[in-house]
């Protein structure tokens, strides 16, 4: 059998479960995928030594079913065909099975580990084949120790990002799912930055100052590598806090009326010749007697670099600006929480223009743009909902000549529904 890094790190987590040596547990909860109203069952390992010793372990789960009903991309050809009618793909499918494990080793250390399927359960392809055995992925494995509030180390494989959005625990977004550009180069292993759906192996520097209204994140991640001599990938975090104290690891997407946040961050992300840079704003209040009123905003400019070598990530990230916008009310009594939403991924393959590249007709065949249109009804807040969500995409396509490229747009329709118990 292959030994993994991913495997390794289990085995010693597992290891460190077992030994009798731990101190006190820390009554403060862990903080991961916040504001979760049903706690599942403790299980309290004893210890010989002491009755002292009570380290825990918590044992949660997200499921994520959803239906999709996706208008067909159009080609110009098709398009100007009057006898071509405009088609649905339609999908229904597990998009998220998730494990969660994760416990207070002592006061100060704690751990999380979740499972997530690689492909959504149900998934048919253009081809007509049908996904229904997936095989579970390690997509969390990580280990935090906190010194005191100023400084505490988290190392293993983690959710990486320099934007709130990209932070967020999947299980309290407001929007049906994260910004569809907030990991444009992040979600694969053949992606550029070679993450698998966000995470990356390595250390982050985690702490709170300024009355712990301002938070700090400084990681060092392994990032893309082709021969294990290339640079390490560096990533930075501020956040301040101008009511709520956020203390949670993944940031929520809304307090469902429950809480009273203003937040702006800011945060780089680098590697070699690639840069990423990005300032973004969180509001949460509550707004009238009816409900709150919930505002997500990030601005991100990405620049590949002009590094002439085919392998370096200039060729496979160019340089672009990213916009993310959620706007939505929650109504405390009908539970209803009414979002609109707004993406756009501007590219300038301007530097690329020495490979002989047609930067015009690259940039209007990959600039993308989603506005969106959603209802979410929390009848169990985080644990139990639904969400529905209407989308017209913007896509690049080549023109009826073939000469030139053009703009032209599609529409989605997504209905989700989420369970979640930690």
């Amino acid at each position: 059998m292959k030994t993994t890094p991913v495997s390794i790190f289990a085995f010693l987590l597992f290891f460190l479960l077992c030994q009798n040596t731990f101190a006190q547990m820390d009554k403060t909860y862990l903080r991961h995928f916040p504001a979760a109203t049903w706690t599942a069952p403790q299980i309290v390992l004893q210890t010989k030594d002491s009755t002292d010793f009570k380290p825990s372990i918590q044992i949660g789960t997200l499921l994520q079913a959803v239906g999709v009903l996706r208008e067909f991309p159009l080609t110009a050809a098709q398009n100007a065909n009057p006898n071509f009618n405009n088609r649905w793909g339609r999908q229904m499918n597990i998009y998220r099975a998730r494990i969660l494990v994760g416990g207070n080793l002592t006061k100060k250390t704690s751990f999380f580990m979740e499972t997530d399927i690689a492909t959504p359960i149900g998934f048919t392809s253009t081809t007509g084949s049908k996904t229904m055995q997936v095989n579970p992925i390690i997509l969390d494995a990580q280990i935090e120790h906190t010194f005191s509030k100023k400084i505490g180390v988290i190392a293993g494989l983690m959710l990486v990002g320099n934007t709130r959005n990209a932070l967020q625990g999947a299980a309290s977004l407001m929007g049906l799912d994260f910004g569809y550009f907030q990991y444009p180069y992040n979600l694969f292993e053949t992606s550029a930055l070679q993450n698998n759906f966000g995470r990356d192996v390595g250390v982050n520097v985690r702490g709170f100052l300024a009355n712990e209204r301002l938070e700090y994140r400084v990681g060092m991640f392994a990032g893309r590598n082709i021969d294990a001599l290339g640079t390490l990938r560096y990533i930075g975090r501020l956040n301040y806090n101008f009511f709520d104290k956020e203390q949670d690891l993944y940031y929520t997407g809304t307090t469902l009326g429950k809480g009273k946040i203003f937040a702006v961050g800011g945060g780089v992300d680098f590697q070699d010749r690639y840069q990423n840079l990005a300032v973004d704003a969180f509001l949460d209040i509550p707004l009238g007697s009816a409900g709150s009123l919930t505002a997500n905003t990030a601005f991100t400019y990405i620049n590949g670099g002009d590094n002439p070598n085919q392998q370096a990530l200039s060729v496979r990230i160019p340089t672009q600006t990213i916009q993310f916008l959620e706007l939505g009310y929650y109504f405390k009594k009908a539970k209803l929480q009414p979002y609109l939403k707004y993406e756009a991924q501007n590219i300038d393959a301007t530097l690329l223009q020495s490979r002989g590249l047609n930067t015009e007709v690259f940039n209007t065949l990959n600039n993308n743009r989603r506005m969106g249109i959603g209802i979410n009804y929390f009848f169990a807040g985080y644990n139990a909902n639904v969400k529905l969500l209407y989308e017209n995409v913007s896509y690049g396509r080549t023109n009826l000549n073939g000469t030139n490229a053009e703009t032209a747009s599609r529409s989605e329709i997504w209905l989700q529904f989420q369970i979640f118990v930690f």
